[in-house]
């Protein structure tokens, strides 16, 4: 038995190319010159048989079907033992409503995000015979498939951009958006595909770890901006960036972090360049660049 991830998205909210998008990776990617990348989300397993999934995409649906690992292993079985979401995210819980065809699995995440599903009543396509729903309280150890041990803990984000009122904290430490400790056959791994700052506290918990699945949304703080594609900077929008002297290349710097995987990339950022100089200036500092269907393990 042993732990191994398999990267279904890599790509932040519209994925690359974004639909609506004429920026310069987004063309590249539409001409075939650079890969294209599917919506933030993660498969993971403790024996490679039973699977979990790590947010449900817009983009589900492709993904599984290139995920040979998930395909079905009889007329209505699957080897999806459940799905966790980190936050209330629209490209982190739409993906739910591709999961509604019967098919039974257990719904993992906090009080506060099931809340958000649970005032929304198009979720309630997820038939409730079928489809569990477990709340799971932070830092409480539970099993999120067999062989598979997962954590939810705090990290530093804000609710949902739907659910924004007048003022705006970006910095929320609770139930809202989490981050996901797996520990399967002595390996330990986290998830934090959203992340606006890393506290010492957080930094404490990552350290040491073998894998660590990071915020990569975008290069720098006002990336969105200079690119002329929008207003907010990457701190408004609760994401810390990859550069600078408060990004994460930074923070990460002293942790003893065996492997470190940026996901969740905007489609703006340079990394998803394969021969950008960003791209070889994370690389250089230790980071692999996530892309869909990049296989880890140990």
């Amino acid at each position: 038995m042993a732990f191994r991830a398999r990267i279904l998205g890599a790509a932040a909210g519209g994925g690359l190319p974004q639909w609506n998008c004429g920026c310069t990776n987004c063309t590249l990617a539409r001409q075939g010159k650079i890969p294209a990348q599917s919506q933030s989300s993660l498969a993971v397993t403790g024996n490679g048989i039973d699977w979990a999934v790590l947010n449900a995409s817009p983009d589900i649906r492709t993904q599984l079907i290139g995920t040979p690992a998930l395909h079905p292993t009889g007329q209505r079985e699957l080897p999806l033992a459940s799905v966790l979401v980190t936050n209330g995210d629209i490209d982190h819980v739409a993906g739910l409503l591709t999961l509604r065809e019967m098919q039974p699995f257990t719904l993992f995440a906090t009080d506060g995000i099931h809340d958000v599903l649970t005032r929304n009543p198009i979720f309630d396509a997820l038939n409730a015979d079928v489809v569990t729903r477990q709340t799971i309280a932070l830092d409480t150890p539970f099993p999120l498939a067999p062989d598979l041990t997962a954590t939810l803990f705090p990290v530093p984000g804000k609710v949902p951009l739907y659910l924004e009122g007048d003022t705006v904290q970006t910095d929320l430490m609770g139930e809202q958006t989490v981050g996901v400790e797996l520990r399967a056959g002595g390996t330990n791994a986290f998830y934090i595909p959203g992340c606006a700052l890393l506290p010492s506290q957080l930094a404490a918990r990552l350290d040491g770890a073998d894998i660590v699945f990071f915020d990569g949304t975008l290069w720098r703080d006002d990336e969105m901006q200079t690119t002329g594609v929008g207003t907010k900077t990457g701190k408004r929008m609760g994401h810390m960036s990859i550069s600078g002297t408060d990004g994460a290349v930074e923070a990460f710097k002293t942790l003893k972090i065996k492997r470190k995987i940026f996901v969740h990339m905007n489609n703006t950022n340079p990394v998803l360049r394969p021969d950008s100089a960003e791209r070889q200036l994370a690389e250089a500092s230790g980071w692999t660049i996530g892309q869909d269907g990049m296989e880890v393990r140990p």
